[in-house]
């Protein structure tokens, strides 16, 4: 069965003192770090777009993983709702010219923001598993520096540029386990983009997502025969601090195993959470993960991993 094999990554190495926007608006120390989570913000430079952050992980990918040949690529998806220019043609298409990759290879954009990663994941998988393809590349890149206003403290003090590239393949180390998702379009207006500026509802969010994705988790669960205490590691979507803080929270089963890895990179969209699975999962001891995407549309997706 088709499975996460390795995941890479690319965080731009410029950014935004956190502590300097802070300062701009009156927010001190401790709202910085403990309701954002965020000292640092990293930032794409000006003529950097978003397929090249894309190549940017997949090439970091393939040099941990010699193994991988760029002629065994059979699909690739980029998880992106800020592609290069005007979003058309599909920034998936552009990645595969950069890479050099294969005309035969399939690609296309999921146009999802920080629930794309588990829907990624299992529209690969499905994929891959139904056209009988071997090697698959999800690749998540979402700046949002091009769309977000430098003067909305609710926003410009949040996200931070990185890009992901998961491959996927059989005889993985980690399989995909039982998922759930779900969409609220009446939502829409929390988070969205108008003329080109982000706007974000963030009390409307942060309800949304205490409502939903605790109970969601524990649907999942029930569903998948487990409790809490089965799971090793619970990687959730880097919101901020008081999102993950409060989720954990209301939760109410083992608070400390979620993770919580911002400090440096903000909220990465749908980066967040194969930075975690990255940093902190795919090298672990532990036998079972549960992930949980939710954001923009609204959507959420819920998911657990596992070692066969």
């Amino acid at each position: 069965m088709i499975g996460i094999k390795s995941i890479a990554s690319y965080v731009p190495e410029g950014g935004l003192d956190n502590y300097a926007q802070g300062a701009k608006f009156a927010k001190d120390e401790e709202f910085i770090l403990g309701k954002i989570g965020s000292a640092f913000l990293p930032r794409k430079e000006a003529v950097q777009e978003t397929s090249d952050l894309c190549v940017e992980a997949v090439n970091a990918l393939f040099a941990n993983n010699p193994e991988l040949k760029r002629e065994s690529i059979d699909a690739l998806i980029v998880v992106t709702q800020n592609g290069d220019e005007e979003g058309l043609p599909h920034t998936s298409a552009i990645v595969q010219d950069k890479l050099g990759l294969a005309t035969h290879v399939a690609a296309f954009d999921i146009s999802l923001g920080c629930s794309g990663y588990v829907y990624g994941i299992y529209a690969l998988k499905g994929f891959m598993e139904a056209a009988g393809l071997k090697n698959g590349l999800l690749v998540t890149a979402d700046p949002y520096s091009k769309i977000v206003d430098p003067e909305d403290r609710n926003t410009t003090m949040l996200f931070g540029d990185a890009a992901t590239a998961t491959w996927m393949g059989e005889d993985a180390p980690w399989q995909l386990g039982k998922a759930k998702f779900g969409t609220d379009g009446s939502g829409a207006p929390y988070l969205k983009v108008s003329d080109g500026v982000f706007f974000m509802n963030g009390r409307q969010v942060f309800n949304f997502a205490l409502l939903k994705v605790p109970a969601h988790l524990h649907q999942l669960l029930d569903e998948s025969d487990l409790k809490p205490q089965d799971i090793d590691a619970f990687c959730i979507h880097q919101g901020s601090a008081a999102i993950v803080d409060a989720v954990a929270r209301r939760f109410e089963g083992e608070p400390e195993k979620f993770i919580k890895d911002m400090l440096e990179t903000g909220n990465t969209v749908s980066s967040s959470i194969p930075l975690l699975l990255q940093h902190h999962v795919l090298d672990s001891k532990w036998q079972r993960v549960a992930l949980s995407g939710f954001g923009v549309g609204l959507s959420w997706g819920s998911a657990v991993i596992y070692r066969p």
